[in-house]
């Protein structure tokens, strides 16, 4: 009986003691606490929070560290001074300072939806105060744990940051620069910019300068302090819409009303120009010999002006020669015109060519006059990609083609266009609205550089008379054409109606 009370003094003892204690909180805690957290952090990351790499970090680095220190200052017991007590509290603290940092920045900036302030903070600026904010809780650790001596340690800092402030005060003009433009925000990463003379479409605004694609696919790198200190010229706000203008001049006798006319019709079968602000053309200026005429349209995005403007310009030309309008000629140059473009006559022999490549014109050859025939028809030029017709217009004339190919093609449900067909030297088209006097069923697009020429109905009607065959071979191929339509019309809709 006397064992009894001298096994209970010592259990009482034992259970008594500070580090058995904290062993047992360490050995439920920790795998406790990491669990739970685990969890939450699977949570929060199948939510899409942006609290779960914070909770990451607690679980991974902050709760081993609080659980290192515990045990080296309650179970191990070891004195404050231990130089591994140091350098474990050390990590400790500037683990927390990392944590409580990285969920306050999720809480205020992160975690904000909207255009809010807190929204359009800056990234750069969030990373320079995250910065000062752990030189400070260095501070305090080497203070607290360390038992540094902080003022002479700010004088020692106050000392050097002068010397490197006149060492880099370049390097630091082009981040406060920075700072200042990353508030401002006038401009963003994709936007097309212009800086004095240089322009390009921006890669990246990075702590001390920005990165810009030019269109010679050279990358420039232009410190924010070259950037504060210049113009800025952003072609992609408020919105990408962008205008552009051009000169452009013709003879002062041309009609303006003409004029005006075909470019403003070229331009909107132009692709790539908008339709909606509607192209403008007006009259700047006249003299003895030119009428100068600006240009104005609207394009969808800066990146594609170049192209754009090209595709226009080269289909002005064609036009221009197409409606008859005459060179501008200076004073002092003087020039003998035999024929004016647009209004060229077909010579007989180069008419007869045409009509011989061409197995349902070959009776017309024979028969008729082609001398009085190829009389007033015209020779007209067209580039790639410009409409010879459209859907729906009525042409009034029948066209063969000397050089170049064109591509049938009609809309479906979707207003999509759909293939009829290819056609190239020697073919024609033109001829279903010509005797119908209905819309054209299809629409007529450039494939290759074209050349045509254009035979009135009068004229197609004297061939005729005089063939009569070629009016039923010229019904052969309505017919062909019209079955080809409704087969396409037929085989796009089956293709919709699966889809549907």
């Amino acid at each position: 009986m006397a064992i009894y009370p001298i096994v209970s003094r010592g259990l009482r003892r034992m259970f008594s003691s500070s580090w058995l204690t904290w062993s047992i909180i360490l050995v439920v805690a920790l795998p406790l606490g990491l669990i739970l957290l685990g969890e939450l952090r699977l949570r929060l990351h199948r939510r899409g929070s942006p609290f779960a790499p914070s909770v990451q970090a607690l679980r991974n680095r902050l709760l081993p560290l609080l659980a290192a220190f515990l045990f080296l200052n309650h179970v191990l017991q070891l004195v404050p001074e231990n130089l591994l007590v140091k350098l474990t509290g050390t990590l400790l603290w500037i683990g927390a300072i990392d944590v409580v940092l990285s969920f306050v920045n999720v809480l205020i900036f992160e975690g904000q939806k909207g255009a809010t302030w807190r929204k359009q903070v800056p990234k750069l600026l969030i990373e320079l105060c995250r910065l000062v904010l752990v030189l400070l809780g260095i501070g305090f650790v080497l203070s607290q744990v360390w038992g540094a001596d902080l003022a002479g340690l700010a004088a020692a800092l106050g000392v050097s940051s002068i010397v490197l402030g006149l060492a880099l005060q370049d390097t630091l003009g082009s981040i406060m620069s920075g700072i200042a433009l990353l508030f401002e925000r006038p401009f963003n990463v994709g936007d097309w910019i212009k800086v004095e003379k240089v322009e390009g479409h921006v890669l990246d605004i990075n702590w001390r300068a920005v990165r810009l694609l030019t269109r010679d696919h050279e990358v420039l790198t232009i410190p924010h302090k070259v950037m504060g200190s210049g113009i800025i010229c952003n072609y992609s706000q408020p919105d990408r819409r962008h205008v552009q203008m051009f000169e452009i001049d013709f003879a002062s006798e041309d009609p303006p009303n003409l004029i005006k006319q075909v470019i403003l019709k070229t331009a909107l079968s132009t692709e790539g120009i908008l339709n909606k602000p509607e192209p403008m053309i007006w009259a700047k200026e006249y003299n003895d010999y030119r009428a100068v005429y600006i240009v104005k349209y609207w394009i969808s995005d800066y990146q594609y002006a170049p192209p754009i403007m090209d595709r226009l310009k080269t289909r002005i030309w064609y036009a221009s020669q197409r409606s008859g309008l005459k060179e501008t000629i200076p004073i002092h140059r003087l020039v003998k015109l035999d024929n004016l473009p647009g209004e060229a006559g077909v010579s007989p022999d180069a008419f007869t060519e045409s009509l011989k490549t061409n197995p349902v014109f070959l009776p017309a050859v024979k028969h008729s006059n082609l001398a009085q025939l190829s009389t007033g028809i015209t020779l007209h030029s067209y580039g790639v990609g410009e409409p010879v017709f459209e859907e729906g217009e009525v042409p009034g004339f029948l066209y063969m083609i000397i050089t170049g190919s064109v591509l049938l093609t009609i809309r479906d449900a979707s207003d999509q266009p759909r293939e009829v067909a290819r056609l190239s030297n020697g073919d024609f088209f033109g001829e279903m609205a010509l005797f119908s006097d209905e819309p054209s069923p299809f629409a007529v697009k450039v494939v290759d550089d074209l050349q045509i020429i254009a035979l009135s109905a009068d004229l197609v009607n004297q061939m005729i008379e005089n063939t009569p065959s070629l009016a039923r071979e010229i019904g052969q191929i309505i017919d062909k054409r019209r079955r080809r339509i409704a087969e396409v019309q037929k085989q796009y809709a089956a293709a919709t109606t699966r889809v549907s």
